[in-house]
């Protein structure tokens, strides 16, 4: 990525969509192709831990 970084990110501390890395990495999701992908970055998030904790390659 560039110094540039016009991807989006979802702040979990502040619970705001941003674009590029204007948040402390260890707060940010992402990135992002479009700032409406980032707005439902904790259910994209809830999405795949639910497909990983049904994963049984993963679970043995």
């Amino acid at each position: 990525m560039t110094d540039d970084d016009t991807s989006w990110y979802y702040d979990i501390s502040t619970k705001q969509v941003v674009q590029g890395k204007q948040t402390n990495a260890l707060d940010r999701m992402g990135p992002y192709p479009d700032k409406a992908t980032a707005e439902q970055a904790l259910k994209i998030a809830a999405a795949r831990n639910k497909a990983a904790d049904s994963d049984d390659d993963w679970n043995n």
